[in-house]
């Protein structure tokens, strides 16, 4: 029997479902224990990952975890989401201070083929990717603009996992759940012994979908583009944009980008400016 603890995570991704794409987990929900370790965590209703619901990214949680049997990747955990409770949140004060504690905490990688062999070496399956240079924003449209019969009936299950809803109580959280019908994905340059490498992954944060609805309600089919590449194109990157990239339980070597960290650029520390001995 596996063993059951509680565990205090600070929350670091919250991905819009996306049970579309082949073998692909319907929704993550990804962060960092008080011990530095990273946590995958299953299943989450998508009614606590929806922005300013039950819990935020870059907030503290405590909730009872156990081991998946059914996942081997290190980080998968299960929640018992009825004994979760939300804490305080880590801000962005003092130019991400806090925030950049935690994330020097994580396994971080330069390149892409880094982290790749990181998977291979020690199984890493949750990582920080600090590319050289992000190129920009590409957006798609998604193959079906609504959910399928299929996508519907894979969303159900992950709803009903544990036990947590009714047949009923499912249907209707499937139901009230708009698909986003665009895909977004970064194009992005590493360093590699062999020179500069370029590398393009799917976003599948839950702010970026969030941020679709937001401004598609707001500026209609003709507008939200503009706004949706101000923020996502413009404004981080001109900021210190980093991924970071989870990888897909059955076919591991194909990663995702499942949230998106842009704290400002550090400014070099000027040597004249430095305090006399």
């Amino acid at each position: 029997m596996a063993l059951v603890r509680r565990e205090r995570i600070l929350i670091l991704a919250k991905t819009y479902p996306s049970p579309s794409a082949k073998h692909v987990e319907t929704s993550c929900v990804a962060g960092i224990n008080k011990d530095g370790v990273m946590r995958r965590l299953y299943p989450v209703p998508f009614r606590m990952i929806e922005q300013d619901q039950q819990f935020k990214k870059w907030q503290w949680i405590e909730v009872g975890v156990e081991k998946a049997a059914a996942d081997r990747r290190p980080e998968s955990h299960k929640a018992d989401v009825g004994t979760l409770e939300a804490k305080e949140e880590v801000t962005t004060k003092k130019e991400w201070a806090e925030r950049r504690e935690w994330m020097d905490k994580m396994p971080t990688f330069g390149s892409y083929d880094e982290m790749e062999q990181a998977r291979k070496d020690d199984g890493v399956s949750i990582a920080l990717l600090r590319p050289k240079k992000v190129l920009g924003l590409e957006i798609r449209d998604a193959r079906n603009k609504e959910w399928t019969e299929e996508e519907k009936e894979k969303l159900m299950r992950a709803q009903m996992q544990g036990d947590l809803f009714s047949d009923a109580q499912a249907k209707q959280q499937v139901k009230e759940l708009r698909k986003v019908p665009f895909d977004f994905y970064y194009s992005y340059v590493c360093d590699t012994a062999d020179g500069e490498k370029k590398h393009k992954h799917k976003v599948v944060d839950w702010e970026a979908g969030a941020l679709f609805w937001n401004t598609y309600r707001d500026h209609g089919t003709t507008g939200w583009q503009d706004k949706f590449r101000a923020k996502l194109e413009r404004d981080f990157i001109k900021k210190d944009l980093m991924f970071l990239m989870g990888n897909q339980h059955r076919f591991q070597d194909q990663w995702l980008i499942i949230s998106l960290f842009y704290p400002p650029k550090r400014t070099p520390v000027d040597d004249r400016q430095m305090p006399l001995l």
